[in-house]
């Protein structure tokens, strides 16, 4: 941008006062001789200098002493005066104004190239706006109103991933935790389901025993109240075993852990056992030489060897084999409980630590419990910091190994 020309009076006042200090370097010299030619020198003497753009001096005689002479005829001329007598003139250039149509009709164009070259800008501006804000705006949206059905109980609810951005992971992201709770609903309901199940069926065989007792249809004896305990029994053991699995999922299942030798509560768990695997004609082979120590709740432990011995016990076909090995690799000490056939489906072992699952689902209750023993083994091995998972066994049947860190 070009400096605002100063004022007219105040560019004559700086030219009176060129023609003053001329004056007075003159009287000092006595001619011109000093300036012959030294534009330079003449613009020192223009203090400052950026205030008069173009300078000549001409001597007395209108000859030029230096600048362009041509300055006397077009620009503002002062005289310079010594002792009464003009020693010669000083010329200063004329402002630069708009004086041909030329020039008028340059300025208008550029004016007009400006206008347009700013509505471009503008309009360009405004369509890029238009663009990102739809790219932006439409999968927020999108995601939003996913959302809200997502909140209203829709989980099959899903969002489209169009891109790898950080939009793009919002809403696989969001596809995952409408899976997640998909998925937790519908083990809500088949959980709902079961537990409705299981309760209800020792409540009926309860409800139509004593009916048939207070009908006289069936004459109370020793062998008709042994029935219903049985009943009641297995109704508390499940009821038992539902509140423990509540509370390790809250965390408020108790452990009193210390530092145990799992091989004496192996052999423990065994010893009580035993009868029920001679009533099923189950041949029992075990290897378990040497300690395994690791810092757990011995009481658990036990509990979860008899719920894997319980479930050989049931499914084994008589006549089979049970297996019991420990060895200790990596840190860890690894039981491994096998038994004959009948084997498992490769596709059912991901799911026997599932709650109410069951391979065969048409199994009665006296063969197939209430699905939750092996549930409990998961809770138990994971509080202890441990694993468990099931893989077809050498036997032809179920093996379940249990992996427990040994204590340090």
């Amino acid at each position: 941008m070009r400096p605002r020309s100063p004022p007219r009076r105040w560019r004559s006042q700086r030219l009176d006062e060129l023609a003053a200090r001329l004056a007075t370097e003159y009287r000092r010299s006595g001619d011109w001789q000093f300036l012959r030619d030294d534009y330079a020198k003449l613009r020192a003497l223009a203090l400052p200098p950026p205030t008069i753009p173009r300078l000549a001096l001409l001597d007395a005689a209108g000859r030029t002493v230096v600048g362009n002479p041509e300055l006397a005829a077009e620009g503002a001329v002062k005289p310079i005066v010594v002792d009464g007598g003009t020693v010669g003139w000083i010329a200063r250039a004329p402002l630069r104004r708009l004086s041909g149509a030329a020039d008028v009709s340059f300025q208008q164009k550029q004016l007009r190239a400006s206008w347009l070259t700013a509505a471009l800008a503008l309009a360009l501006a405004a369509g890029l706006a238009v663009v990102l804000g739809r790219a932006f705006v439409t999968p927020v949206k999108r995601l939003a109103d996913a959302t809200h059905r997502l909140a209203a109980g829709n989980y099959a609810t899903r969002v489209p991933v169009e891109s790898q951005d950080e939009l793009g992971r919002l809403a696989a992201d969001f596809n995952r935790l409408a899976e997640t709770l998909e998925r937790n609903e519908t083990l809500r309901r088949r959980f709902m389901a079961d537990v409705s199940h299981e309760l209800r069926t020792p409540l009926a065989v309860l409800s139509a025993e004593l009916e048939a007792l207070e009908d006289g249809v069936r004459p109370l004896t020793l062998e008709s109240l042994a029935s219903l305990r049985g009943e009641v029994n297995a109704l508390g053991k499940l009821v038992g075993d539902l509140n423990q699995l509540a509370l390790a999922d809250v965390g408020a299942l108790a452990y009193r852990k210390q530092t145990v030798n799992v091989v004496p509560l192996v052999q423990q768990a065994l010893e009580s056992y035993r009868e029920r695997f001679a009533e099923r004609d189950l041949a029992v082979e075990t290897a378990l030489a040497g300690d395994a120590r690791i810092f757990g709740d011995a009481d658990r432990l036990v509990q979860l060897f008899r719920n894997l011995l319980e479930n050989s016990a049931r499914y084994t076909d008589p006549g089979g084999r049970v297996q019991i090995a420990l060895r200790r690799e990596d840190g860890r000490a690894i039981l491994d409980f096998d038994d004959a056939a009948p084997g498992v489906p490769a596709a059912s072992l991901p799911h026997l630590f599932e709650r109410f699952y069951r391979v065969d689902a048409s199994r009665s209750r006296a063969n197939g419990g209430a699905g939750l023993g092996l549930a409990i083994c998961s809770s138990i091995a994971a509080a202890h910091g441990g694993e468990i998972a099931a893989a077809p066994s050498p036997l032809g049947g179920l093996r379940v190994r249990v992996a427990l860190p040994l204590a340090t």
